[in-house]
C-alpha cells in the first residue's frame, strides 16, 4: 500500500490531504510529515502551498531539510505547489541578500516571487496542461512563476509567458494549488510518478 507524506509544517496541508484521499479512493495512505524520520517511511511527497519563509524557518527548526534533500536526490516523487515550488528551485529572483529563504536546489528552475501580485490579484485560469485532454481549472493566490528553466525541466504548462508547471525526473513543481479544487488529475499524475 503507497503511504504519500504531506509535509505539514505550514500552508494547506489538510486540503492536500483531503484532495490525495479522493485521488487514492482508499488504496493507500495519507501522513503529516513533522519530524525527522517520517519521510523514510513514504513513497511519495508533497510540500504544500503556503508562506515560503515560514515553512523554510520552520524546515530548519525541524531537522527535515536534509533529509528531504536526500529524499529527492534517491528520486523519491515529490509534489510541490506554491511555496513547494519556491522551496524546490535553484534560485529567486531578487533575493540575493534576502537571508530568510533559501531555496533547497533540488530542481534546475529559476522562481520570480508573487510574479501575478499580491493576495487579492488570486485569480483561477483555464490550464492547457501537457498530458491532459481538456483544460484543468487552475486556481493561483499569490502564486509565484518560474521564470527560466534548465535543460532537463519539462514545461508543463503556462499562463502567457509565465511558466507554472513543470517537471525533473521525480519532481513535479506548480504554481498553482491543485487541493483547492475537485479535479483530481493533478493529483492522479503525481500518483501516476509513484507507480511508474
Amino acid at each position: 500500500m503507497q503511504r504519500i507524506g504531506v509535509l505539514a509544517l505550514q500552508g494547506d496541508v489538510s486540503e492536500h490531504i483531503a484532495a490525495l484521499e479522493r485521488a487514492m479512493r482508499g488504496q493507500g495512505e495519507v501522513v503529516e510529515i513533522r519530524k525527522p524520520g517520517q519521510m523514510e517511511q513514504c513513497q511519495g511527497l508533497v510540500l504544500p502551498g503556503g508562506e515560503s519563509t515560514a515553512i523554510f524557518r520552520q524546515l530548519e527548526r525541524s531537522g527535515l531539510t536534509e533529509e528531504l534533500k536526500a529524499a529527492a536526490i534517491s528520486g523519491k516523487p515529490i509534489l510541490a505547489t506554491c511555496a513547494g515550488l519556491v522551496l524546490v528551485s535553484k534560485e529567486i529572483d531578487g533575493i540575493e541578500g534576502d537571508s530568510r529563504v533559501k531555496p533547497l536546489g533540488l530542481m534546475d528552475i529559476k522562481i520570480s516571487r508573487n510574479a501575478f501580485g499580491p493576495q487579492r490579484e488570486s485569480f483561477e485560469a483555464d490550464l492547457e496542461i501537457v498530458g491532459m485532454e481538456r483544460p484543468y481549472r487552475a486556481v493561483f493566490i499569490r502564486a509565484p512563476a518560474i521564470s527560466e528553466v534548465g535543460s532537463g525541466v519539462q514545461v508543463l504548462a503556462k499562463v502567457g509567458d509565465a511558466v507554472v508547471a513543470a517537471r525533473q525526473k521525480n519532481l513535479l513543481a506548480l504554481a498553482f494549488h491543485p487541493e483547492l479544487t475537485d479535479d483530481s488529475r493533478v493529483h492522479q499524475i503525481f500518483l501516476k510518478m509513484l507507480e511508474d
